[in-house]
């Protein structure tokens, strides 16, 4: 026990300063990160609106995700990433305090663009922050544990956020939400300084731009599609997904929140060692992208193997898996494929795949399903994933064959 103790711990060691310091405001961050996974039950349950209604009230988040990060990457090449990092934190968790006060579907869909676009600001400048900091050959790591702040965070939020929403109410949420996204701003601003070499990263940003946009780098943008395919799907565990618990198996959202908790405690427990793991045995990024995506297929196709609800568990834990061993080697090879000078577009490109999952994936899904129904949508998102598994598999041909990405 004690070996495997000090292994765990080695995983950890050789992280700069600045990376623990970014991961534990992360962490306060997302601890009060309790709204978005309830946010379907909420708008279904105490705002009375449809599931056509939620799905555009969700397209809306996306075109706020998309246009956030676009602004974030943006401004993280001209501003630099502390001052987006800062910004983000403070007027997210204003917008957060407000968005509970809405009460119209039209007011409710521009609520969240405009929250979400001030939050999501934060994730290109995040990642370009974890690459300036991170010491040689640590940038996987250093996203790692970023990513296992993240899911520490989001383990415990889900799961207060469910035992409160049981017993107190939906709007103690978005105070909590609000408050801690203010609270990380100021630890952010109070605890990690700007410092020198942060400047002058910042000036050649400006000045010296190598290689091309990432809009005319071919083999970035078949990545980026397949970054947006494969969330579209991922995207569905935090709208349909809670739905589906509600209607198909009848759980309450303390449960639900407990479903949520073992995702993010089996990546904070497991994704490190994993990932050291996987690195010594030196496997590329993009085969690590494609077995993430085709561990997320098989979380959906499960579902449709039995009515028993033990199978929730086997499906949450197969995406789980997809996502610790997908999402910090399909961000370390995002970076990778980033000129120098051009890391923040090419981040927020990235960032955007995500967001553009949400202006599809939450309105599809939920459109499926009221067609549909949970069944026939869980074949749908299989056979589309394994499609995608199978491009991935084509773009590690090509980077192989590529003479700039010789690690990818």
């Amino acid at each position: 026990m004690k070996k495997l103790y000090t292994n765990y711990l080695s995983n950890f060691r050789g992280l700069s300063k600045e990376i623990w310091l970014l991961s534990l405001v992360t962490f306060i961050n997302r601890a009060g990160a309790m709204v978005i996974p309830f946010l379907s039950l909420y708008l279904v349950n105490s705002k009375g609106f449809t599931l056509p209604q939620v799905g555009w009230i969700m397209t809306s988040f996306g075109l706020g995700s998309l246009t956030g990060t676009w602004i974030g990457g943006k401004l993280t090449d001209a501003i630099g990433f502390y001052k987006v990092i800062v910004l983000s934190l403070l007027l997210g968790g204003i917008g957060f305090v407000f968005l509970q006060f809405i009460e119209t579907f039209y007011g409710f869909c521009m609520g969240i663009f405009v929250l979400i676009l001030l939050a999501d600001a934060y994730r290109p400048a995040i990642f370009v922050a974890a690459d300036t900091y991170s010491k040689p050959g640590n940038v996987t790591r250093s996203i790692t544990l970023i990513r296992l702040a993240i899911n520490l965070g989001f383990s415990i939020g889900p799961l207060i956020g469910g035992i409160i929403i049981a017993n107190i109410n939906y709007s103690s949420l978005f105070w909590i939400d609000g408050i801690t996204c203010v609270i990380a701003g100021i630890g952010l601003f109070v605890w990690l300084k700007p410092k020198k070499p942060i400047i002058t990263d910042t000036e050649p940003v400006i000045k010296h731009k190598e290689g091309v946009a990432p809009y005319r780098n071919g083999l970035f943008m078949l990545f980026f599609i397949i970054m947006v395919a494969n969330s579209i799907t991922f995207v569905q565990y935090f709208s349909v997904m809670p739905i589906y618990y509600e209607k198909a198996h009848f759980l309450t959202e303390d449960l639900i929140g407990w479903l949520f908790f073992l995702n993010g405690a089996v990546i904070v427990i497991f994704e490190m060692p994993l990932i050291s793991w996987l690195e010594r045995r030196k496997l590329s990024k993009t085969m690590a992208t494609f077995w993430g995506i085709f561990f997320l297929a098989l979380s959906f196709i499960v579902l449709n193997l039995t009515s028993w609800s033990g199978i929730l568990v086997i499906a949450m834990l197969l995406m789980t898996l997809g996502e610790m061993i997908g999402s910090p080697f399909s961000n370390a090879l995002a970076l990778e494929m980033a000129p120098k000078g051009r890391k923040g577009s090419y981040m927020g490109l990235y960032s955007m795949s995500f967001s553009i999952s949400h202006i599809i994936g939450h309105n599809s899904g939920m459109n499926m399903v009221d067609s549909l129904g949970f069944d026939a949508t869980w074949y749908y998102i299989f056979a589309f994933l394994m499609i995608i598994s199978m491009l991935t598999l084509w773009l590690a041909q090509l980077l192989k064959k590529s003479t700039t990405f010789v690690s990818a």
